[in-house]
């Protein structure tokens, strides 16, 4: 009698959960050439990659999410930033970096300063192919075979494109660029993980800043329709789209308050019903910025002078089925190591997993 009573309180008790952290950091290590970062992780001497693995260790993220690394097509950097951060926090057997629009060729004047080829005729900004690619770090086995990566879309193709026109109505900066134009910045990748519980799909991507161009407003839009992209995609205008455990994240390079660019694009996603906000923050206080009405705490990045200073520019933003038991910006109240590492700071959030 006493072993089945205890066996009935047993049945009655919460069944523990298991809390996945998710980290998006734009760790700006991006070098001047193909090959170099790979040299300065082997190195072993380079204080913001030492500073970079110290974060990582002390916020040791299930799921990571870097913005601004260099992509080479057998991985040797990535596998190598890989091992270096296993050394003072966790491993992670499982990287998907796939090759990034960040300076791809193109062939095409698409700054419309009538000259071709440099870094702004890419087909994101970069210097040489993969310069600034993006990279995701995970515990958990990623399904390859379901991978969709969309950054081969072209900008006119995403419905509803908000397109760059002269002053006479002519594409921006001419019908041959607009036919070979793509959305994606840097990408646009879904990808499914298996976690012992079930899949968890993964919505990441970095998106142009929306400054640096003329009275076209060609980054601005061009980052509008990125964030527009996530939209159309959970609305099946791309096909099947996940109805339940997804997470978006990245740099959207675009504050719902304070950037240059068009806020409505961000303020909408933020809105969307498909997703939640945990407002990720910063502990302590923080102090509102001159010029600045949003909350201080949910700043990402500080771009000193002559830049636009603290913004919220990075995002985890999970579907409204997932539980958020905590989240915030990992921004030391002593600034003793976020500096040296990048001007954005982490954004983590923990889900509780069945």
């Amino acid at each position: 009698m006493i072993a089945f009573c205890l066996a009935l309180a047993c049945l009655c008790l919460p069944a523990t959960a298991e809390t996945l952290r998710l980290v998006t950091w734009n760790v700006e290590l991006e070098r001047r050439g193909p090959g170099l970062l790979l040299r300065d992780i082997l190195r072993d001497t380079d204080p913001q990659i030492a500073t970079i693995a110290e974060v990582v260790a002390r916020l040791a993220p299930d799921i990571l999410l870097l913005q601004e690394v260099d992509h080479d097509r057998d991985l040797h950097a990535m596998r190598a930033l890989r091992d270096r951060l296993a050394r003072d926090g966790p491993h992670y057997p499982h990287i998907l970096a796939l090759r990034p629009n960040s300076g791809l060729y193109s062939g095409r004047d698409m700054d419309g300063d009538g000259r071709c080829c440099d870094a702004r005729d890419a087909q994101g900004y970069g210097a040489f192919s993969g310069q600034g690619g993006m990279a995701l770090l995970s515990r958990y086995p990623i399904d390859r075979d379901a991978v969709q990566d969309f950054s081969a879309l072209l900008w006119r193709d995403l419905p509803g494109a908000l397109l760059p026109v002269r002053d006479d109505g002519t594409p921006f900066p001419s019908a041959e660029a607009r036919s070979a134009q793509r959305l994606s910045y840097t990408g646009h990748w879904v990808v499914p993980l298996m976690l012992p519980d079930g899949p968890l799909t993964l919505m990441v991507f970095h998106a142009t800043p929306p400054v640096f161009d003329g009275p076209e407003d060609a980054n601005g839009r061009r980052n509008h329709d990125e964030l527009r992209f996530w939209q159309h995609f959970l609305d099946g205008a791309f096909g099947p789209a996940p109805q339940a455990r997804f997470v978006l994240m990245g740099d959207a390079n675009l504050d719902p308050n304070d950037s240059d660019g068009r806020r409505g694009a961000i303020r909408a996603l933020l809105a969307d019903p498909r997703l939640q906000d945990p407002r990720p923050m910063r502990r302590g206080p923080a102090a509102l910025a001159p010029g600045k009405s949003g909350d201080p705490r949910l700043h990402t990045v500080d771009w000193p002078p002559p830049g636009p200073g603290p913004l919220r520019v990075s995002y985890i933003l999970p579907s409204r089925d997932l539980r958020v038991s905590d989240a915030g910006v990992h921004w030391p109240l002593t600034e003793e190591s976020a500096p040296a590492a990048s001007r954005h700071r982490p954004v983590w959030v923990d889900l509780a997993m069945p």
